[in-house]
C-alpha cells in the first residue's frame, strides 16, 4: 500500500529522562488534532543497531505514521531521533514536512532526574544521555530542518505539554 495522505509528521525528541514521555503522555490525554505515539512502542533488540543509526527502526516507524496518517490526521512520535536519522530515508516523502522539538533540561536537572527519578546507576548512560542533552543545545539551529528547543529544566510536565501543543498547532 503506497499513503496517498500526506501529512505533517512531528517528533519531539531529546535525551533519556529529560521528560519527554511525560510530557507526550500529558499530550496522549488531550489530543484531538493529531495522534501521538511513543516510540518505545515498537522498540525490539533487533533494532539495537547504533552502528547504522537506528536506519531500521527508523524507516519503521516513518512506515507506521505514514499508515496513521492515512485518517487525515498527523502523527506526533515521540522518541529519540535526529533530522539526520529521518531525513534521509526513502519514507521521509510520505510527509509534507517534518519538524522537529527536543526536549532538553539543564545537565544537574537531568542527572537529578536519571539517579533520584528513575534510580540509574550506570554511569555510562548517564554520560550519553548528558552529552545527547547536549547535542541539542549545540546544534539545534545547524541541523536541516532546524530544531526547536523545549527547555524543561524549571516547568511541570503540563505546562511543557501546553508549550508543544501550541507548538503543533502553529504548525497544523
Amino acid at each position: 500500500m503506497i499513503p496517498t495522505n500526506k501529512q505533517p509528521l512531528f517528533i519531539i525528541t531529546g535525551a533519556s529522562c529529560v521528560g519527554k514521555s511525560t510530557l507526550c503522555n500529558e499530550l496522549f490525554l488531550n489530543e484531538k488534532d493529531y495522534i501521538v505515539m511513543e516510540a518505545d512502542l515498537l522498540w525490539n533488540s533487533i533494532y539495537d543497531t547504533p552502528k547504522d543509526d537506528y536506519n531500521e527502526y527508523n524507516r519503521l516507524w516513518l512506515r507506521v505514521c505514514s499508515n496513521i496518517s492515512q485518517i487525515g490526521k498527523p502523527v506526533v512520535l515521540c522518541g529519540c531521533r535526529t533530522p539526520m536519522q529521518v531525513e534521509n530515508q526513502p519514507e521521509r516523502i510520505y510527509f509534507t514536512e517534518v519538524h522537529y522539538l527536543a526536549v532538553v533540561c539543564d545537565d544537574e536537572v537531568l542527572k537529578d532526574r536519571m539517579c533520584n527519578g528513575r534510580g540509574v546507576k550506570d554511569e555510562d548512560w548517564i554520560k550519553s544521555s548528558l552529552q545527547f542533552n547536549n547535542w541539542f543545545k549545540q546544534n539545534y539551529k545547524k541541523t536541516t530542518p532546524n530544531i526547536t528547543l523545549l527547555d524543561t529544566s524549571n516547568i511541570s510536565p503540563i505546562v511543557g505539554a501546553e508549550i508543544a501543543q501550541k507548538w503543533i498547532c502553529e504548525r497544523l
